[in-house]
């Protein structure tokens, strides 16, 4: 507990400062406090939880998993031969510069409001970071560790599978805690420019009512929901490298 108690102690204390700015400023539709938003989340738990909570995690969950597969697939093959990095590489940076509120409505068009115009925006947002992240992890491996393999006779596969992914399997952890609140992101931006439900729809709804509790609470929601998705993959990460330092 002690190692937690700076981080309880700064969230308390930016709360009761966000309490006591609201209660000041007095108009809830402007800046609701932490009470009013509480109280919203408690007053609208049914469709919250049960109706556009679900549909936000299917995009997210969705969109991450193919994220990672893609990224992962691309970081590979970026390593794995030169001319496919310098083909690739420039493409997926290019990607980032797309504006995401410019295609996101064309994703809409395209694929009406199914799930997959809104996984589509989540991939776009989460798959850069995995991709980068995890080739870097690859480039990190030592060249002498290489060379000494290849005096051995290991082949290319086996230097890959026992040096280059155990030296990258932290960064690939790090990819992963960045996606998550991306992915997030990703979903409601696309919930928000066009869905049926959703916590991005249903935030979106409230502005127009002038809700500002209203519009406050589905992204709260969302907050917590990623901050435990990374503290899960934080175990997951200290169970797999035993060598890292906990934060």
């Amino acid at each position: 507990m002690k190692k937690h108690l700076p981080a309880v102690v700064l969230a308390v204390a930016l709360l009761l400062l966000w309490q006591i700015i609201a209660m000041l400023l007095n108009a809830a539709y402007i800046l609701p406090s932490p009470a009013q938003i509480a109280a919203k989340l408690w007053e609208l738990r049914e469709p919250l939880f049960l109706v556009h909570l679900p549909a936000t995690m299917r995009v997210t969950s969705v969109g991450l998993l193919i994220s990672i597969v893609l990224g992962v697939g691309l970081a590979i093959a970026m390593d794995w031969n030169e001319k496919l990095r310098r083909a690739l590489y420039p493409v997926i940076v290019a990607s980032q510069t797309i504006p995401t509120t410019a295609i996101a409505p064309l994703f809409i068009l395209w694929f009406g409001y199914s799930i997959w115009s809104k996984v589509l925006v989540t991939i776009l947002i989460t798959f850069f970071p995995i991709a980068i992240t995890v080739f870097d992890g690859f480039q990190a491996t030592k060249r002498e560790m290489e060379e000494l393999l290849d005096t051995y006779g290991a082949t290319k596969g086996e230097i890959f599978c026992k040096l280059k992914l155990p030296t990258a399997l932290p960064h690939f952890f790090s990819a992963i805690k960045m996606a998550i609140p991306m992915s997030v992101i990703g979903a409601a931006i696309a919930e928000w420019l066009g869905a049926q439900e959703g916590l991005g729809y249903f935030s979106k709804r409230m502005m127009s009512q002038l809700d500002g509790a209203g519009v406050f609470a589905p992204v709260v929601l969302l907050s917590i929901v990623a901050m435990l998705a990374v503290s899960v993959i934080t175990v997951i990460e200290h169970k797999c490298i035993h060598w890292r330092k906990e934060i």
